[in-house]
Order: C-alpha cells, then structure tokens, then sequence
C-alpha cells in the first residue's frame, strides 16, 4: 500500500483539503504530531482507524510502522503540521521508505505562514515595497543552516521574512535585523494560527521581543518581518491597473 503524507494545515480542522479529509476517513493507520495538531483534525478519521501520536518518537520508530502498515496492506497516513513542503521532515521519511520499497505520495496543506498571514490580513507581496518572500529558520538545537544562508544577507533583499522554528530566539534575531531593518520596521507573531489557543501579536524590530517573552511563547509561532505588513504603504498592482492596455496579452 501506498503511504500519504498530507498536510494537515495550520490547525483548524476544516482548512484541510478535500483529498485530506477523504483520506482521513478511509485511513486504518494515521500517525500525526500531537505537539502542533489541533485534536479537531483527528474527528476525520473513520472509528477503524489505529491513531499515533508521533511527538516522542523519532525517524528511526516511525518508519517501522509505515512499512510494517504498508506491507500489511493498511491504508495509511502520516500527517504533517502544516504544509508537507516546510520543515516536515518529508525528505528523510520518504527516503526511508523508497528504501524500504514502500511507494508515497504527498497532499499538500495550507501552510503556517499563509494562516499566519490571513489572521493578521496582510498580503506578504506589496507593490513597491515587497515582492518576493523568504521562508526560513534560525539555528539554535537544529540542523545548521546552508552557507550563504543568513539571516541579515535575506533581510538586505527587502523581501518579507517569515520565520519559522523560531519563536525562542525573537530578541536574538530582532538585535540581528535591526541595523539592516531599523527598529520601525513591523512585525507580527501569530501563535497557533487558526487554532483556539491562538494568539497574534503586533509590534517592530525594537518592540516585538517584549512581547514575546510577556506572552511566554515557545513554540508553535511564526513571525513575520517586513515593509509590507504595514498597510498604509504600497502601490497599485499593474495587473489590475486601470491604465494597463488589456489587449497587449492579445497581441502577445
């Protein structure tokens, strides 16, 4: 049997997929991480369904049980927080499993970020001020980062920062980003995104790290960084510009 890594989103039960859902419900075997996941989630599977908290056990314990399931001929899922594309470990599973000669596939979820960035109304991509997005992490008891892979090298492109795994280290890294940024520059930190623990937080460079460590946040936090999230800034999108000459595309 195949296994299916799906994405479970950022926590809410109804922003998973239609594939995901369906797949919940027809599942034997789900393994989901009870560290970020929403309970809610689990109210998908079907009565026959075997349920593994995966939050205290590693690779090496997880991937006998995949195999073992699949070659079983169970209908299994191992849900990821999130999106399967950031920071799920799809990577390592799944060349565990093509070595085992056990087949995958992937349903993709709504990322943390989008969630984030939905809950505090921001586009993260502003004409003028932003167009691109960076996606990242800071090393503290982790993998380290790639060469060429900093923190101040991302925020000197002016692009949107958004990052993730690191809730613990706000202060650390705002004194990081401040004299490239300035101390003005917005943040916000959304904690559990569409969850009902949620909390969302507002502030800059210089203020945000205060209220972090009031709220006493440790995990489960995505903050984002830019020009962008200030509303009051940006222009007009030449896509839908009313001076845009729509008949060009014909004529391309």
């Amino acid at each position: 049997m195949t296994v299916h890594f799906v994405g479970a989103g950022p926590g809410a039960a109804d922003l998973l997929t239609v594939r995901a859902t369906r797949l919940l419900a027809e599942a034997d075997l789900v393994l989901y991480p009870g560290t970020y996941l929403d309970p809610g989630v689990l109210a998908h599977c079907g009565p026959q369904a075997e349920l593994v908290d995966t939050q205290h056990l590693n690779l090496d314990e997880i991937t006998p049980l995949l195999v073992d399931a699949a070659r079983a001929g169970r209908r299994i899922v191992r849900l990821t927080s999130g999106d399967p594309s950031l920071y799920s470990a799809l990577h390592e599973q799944t060349r565990r499993l093509a070595a085992a000669g056990v087949s995958w596939q992937v349903t993709p979820g709504v990322p943390a970020y989008a969630a984030a960035a939905a809950r505090v109304g921001s586009e993260l991509t502003v004409p003028l001020v932003a167009q691109s997005v960076v996606l990242t992490r800071t090393r503290a008891r982790s993998t380290p980062m790639g060469q060429g892979e900093s923190l101040t090298a991302f925020a000197a492109t002016g692009a949107t920062l958004v990052l993730h795994l690191a809730i613990t280290r706000t202060r650390e890294l705002m004194a990081e980003l401040e004299p490239v940024l300035g101390p003005d520059c917005p943040v916000a930190v959304v904690y559990r995104a569409s969850q009902p623990q949620e909390l969302v937080l507002h502030g800059t460079v210089g203020t945000i790290a205060d209220q972090v460590e009031e709220a006493g946040l440790r995990q489960a936090a995505v903050i984002m960084v830019g020009r962008a999230l200030d509303q009051r800034g940006g222009g007009e999108s030449y896509l839908y510009s009313a001076g845009r000459d729509r008949s060009a595309k014909l004529r391309d």
